[in-house]
């Protein structure tokens, strides 16, 4: 259905560039109200009903109509005002179109859809009707039906910018960048300073991968509609994705003063103050998205591991295992409640949670690390060498995986193969600790002037660390004392 619904995209483009030459047809109250019953602006009705005229005359009742679904003087007056086409009376706005209206204020869109349905097919040549049966459909997630009421507004009424930025909306809910990107700028085309159209392009460009043009499509959309919160969020998602951080902490915070109870734009403030390394701003933040949308699992998990990164391992813990208890479905947090655990010296409970991050990412080297150490720190160590194993043959550059192989060798009293690890972990990274390590191994094997050497090697890397200096002196004295000093 939806590629049938997108071929006939070329009819309406071909429609739009013909019908510019010729005189916009006019619209009916009928008309009105649907494109009010869906959120169309006043502003922007009443312009349209100066461009295109009325084709009927509206009577007393229809305006009160009107009135009843939210126009306001404005719009009345460019009604009363407008020219007819024809002196004669409408066919007057349907009860069922009211009574839509009415079902999406309270939100019950499947009834306002089947109110609509009834519209529609008493006003088969009606674009807005077509137009508002689609936003219903779109509230209710059935995006391949809306598209083909979007699809027949257009071929309906192909000079209407709102009816190709709906498009462009539908394009890219199914990830078509293309097409969402031509129908934003169809819109355009015909009406350049239209505000919501540019909102759309941004989107079709972000889904296209195109994110700094992206932005600069919503710096266009704010130019003409500044109070837009939406915008101000979806920009900050495209900056972020740009690299742009300051900017995008801007983005959100500005769209945060337009609607402070926007718990998303919190969380995405939260995401970026944490890649920026403000990990207090990024608590405070997640805690007041968390405190909007006390529901929402994404929020207290990635509240959860921003105390982790802060060392706050009690609150990473409590926040976490709230989280689970409301949310026993949730697959992500278990490797941070696992290092809350280990800190906290809750070795069993690590590895249980670790086993869990396992379930859901079976081929992940670092989760395979991280319990290898937990059943080392928990002296399972025939299961440590295992998943520390299985680690290094998924990523044989893992520094840390080698040298807790090691160390779980080492203990294991397999002396060779524990040097041999220390030497990857070293062939990696030769930081003093590698050093250090590989020291005590060739200590165990007597072979004390190797060893010698890899710790005047760590004491060197790292003066500040007293320890490798005095394994030094001890291992020297040792030496000399057994008289193999050189």
């Amino acid at each position: 259905m939806r590629y049938l619904a997108s071929s006939s995209l070329f009819l309406c483009l071909a429609l739009t560039s013909g019908a510019r030459g010729a005189e916009p047809q006019p619209v009916n109250t009928t008309d009105i109200a649907a494109w009010l019953s869906t959120g169309v602006t006043n502003e922007r009705l009443a312009k349209v009903v100066k461009d295109r005229g009325l084709s009927n005359l509206p009577t007393n009742h229809e305006l009160q109509q009107l009135l009843a679904l939210g126009a306001d003087k404005s719009l009345l007056a460019a009604v009363d005002i407008a020219p007819t086409q024809s002196a004669k009376i409408g066919p007057g706005i349907p009860d069922a179109l009211a009574e839509a209206a009415a079902e999406i204020r309270k939100q019950q869109f499947h009834s306002a859809e089947l109110h609509l349905r009834q519209v529609e097919a008493i006003a088969t040549q009606s674009s807005a009707v077509h137009y508002a049966l689609g936003t219903v459909l779109r509230r209710e997630d059935q995006w391949e039906d809306a598209l083909d009421e979007f699809t027949e507004a257009a071929k309906l009424m192909p000079d209407l910018p709102e009816n190709h930025s709906a498009l462009s909306y539908a394009f890219y809910h199914f990830d078509d960048g293309d097409y969402a990107i031509a129908e934003a700028r169809t819109a355009l085309s015909i009406d350049p300073n239209n505000a919501e159209a540019y909102e759309y392009l941004g989107l079709g460009l972000y889904s296209n991968g195109e994110f700094a043009a992206s932005a600069h499509a919503y710096t266009e959309s704010l130019a003409r509609d500044p109070n837009n919160v939406d915008v101000y969020y979806d920009m900050g998602i495209a900056l972020h994705a740009s690299g742009n951080l300051p900017q995008a902490l801007s983005a959100y915070q500005h769209a945060i003063r337009l609607r402070p109870t926007f718990w998303e734009a919190h969380a995405n403030l939260a995401l970026t103050l944490h890649e920026e390394g403000n990990l207090a701003g990024a608590v405070a933040e997640y805690r007041e998205a968390k405190h909007l949308a006390p529901t929402e699992a994404s929020v207290r998990n990635n509240l959860g591991n921003t105390y982790c990164d802060q060392g706050d391992f009690a609150a990473a813990a409590k926040e976490l295992e709230e989280l689970y208890r409301e949310h026993p479905e949730w697959q992500q947090g278990h490797a941070c409640l696992a290092s809350a655990y280990i800190a906290q010296k809750k070795y069993g409970a690590a590895v249980g949670q670790l086993q869990l991050a396992l379930l859901q990412n079976p081929s992940g080297a670092a989760e395979h690390r991280a319990l290898g150490q937990a059943l080392l720190l928990d002296n399972k160590v025939e299961d440590a060498v295992h998943e520390l194993r299985v680690s290094i043959s998924l990523n044989p550059d893992n520094e840390a995986a080698h040298h807790l192989l090691g160390t779980a060798l080492f203990q294991q009293q397999q002396l060779q193969a524990a040097e041999k690890e220390f030497r990857q972990a070293m062939r990696i990274n030769p930081s003093a600790e590698n050093h250090y390590s590989l020291a005590a191994c060739l200590m165990s094997m007597d072979r004390n002037e190797e060893a010698l050497s890899e710790l005047e090697n760590a004491s060197r890397l790292d003066p500040a660390q007293q320890l490798y200096h005095a394994r030094y002196e001890e291992l020297l004295k040792l030496m000399h004392d057994s008289g193999k000093a050189q």
